[in-house]
C-alpha cells in the first residue's frame, strides 16, 4: 500500500466510527430521556418537600468564631463568599457561618446571602445574613461572627429559619436575564 491508500483507509475508519458513535449517542439520548424526565420530576418533588420541611425550621447549635487565623484560615478579614469585613467590627455586621450541609451545593437549603432568623439562641436570637462557610466536620451548626475579644458561646437546639427576603444583588440579575 502507498501513503496516500493507507490515509484514505486511515481518513475512511475515522468517519466510520465517528458516524457510528454519534448515532450511538443520539440513541442513547432517546432511550434515557424518558427515563431522565421522571427522575427530574422526582427531584422536583423532593425539593419541594424539602422546601415545606423548612418553612417550620431546622434545629441546630449556634456557636461563635471569630475573625482570627487561629479561627478561621489565613484571610480572616475575607468571609467564603468574598465579603471583606473590617475585623475589630465583626460583630456589628451580624453575618454567620453555616455548616455546609445547610449550603446549597451540599444539598442544604441556604445560599450565601439568604437571610436567616435564629431563634432558642438566648441574648443571640435575631436575623443574620449567611456569609461564610464552616469546616466540613461541623454538621447543624450556625457560628456567629463576632469581634475579637469576645468571650465564647453556645446555644444547643436553636432554631433556623430561612427569611424570603432577597438580596438585591440577585433580584437585579434575575430580573436582568429574565427580560
Amino acid at each position: 500500500m502507498n501513503k496516500t491508500t493507507s490515509l484514505a483507509f486511515i481518513l475512511f475508519v475515522v468517519l466510520i466510527s465517528g458516524f457510528v458513535s454519534v448515532n450511538m449517542i443520539e440513541y442513547s439520548n432517546v432511550i434515557y430521556k424518558d427515563e431522565i424526565n421522571v427522575l427530574l420530576r422526582k427531584n422536583l418533588e423532593l425539593r419541594n418537600n424539602l422546601d415545606e420541611f423548612y418553612k417550620y425550621g431546622i434545629k441546630v447549635n449556634v456557636t461563635m468564631y471569630r475573625p482570627t487565623k487561629y479561627e478561621t484560615d489565613s484571610t480572616p478579614n475575607i468571609t467564603a463568599d468574598g465579603t471583606k469585613i473590617k475585623t475589630t467590627k465583626a460583630s456589628e455586621y451580624n453575618f454567620v457561618a453555616v455548616s455546609r450541609n445547610l449550603l446549597e451545593r451540599w444539598g442544604g437549603f441556604l445560599k450565601y446571602g439568604d437571610f436567616i432568623l435564629i431563634e432558642d439562641a438566648g441574648h443571640k436570637e435575631g436575623v443574620y445574613q449567611v456569609r461564610d462557610t464552616m469546616n466540613p466536620r461541623w454538621v447543624n451548626v450556625v457560628d456567629i461572627l463576632e469581634s475579637p475579644g469576645t468571650k465564647p458561646y453556645k446555644f444547643q437546639n436553636a432554631q433556623i429559619f430561612k427569611l424570603p427576603w432577597t438580596n438585591k444583588k440577585e433580584e437585579i440579575s434575575y430580573n436582568e436575564i429574565n427580560k
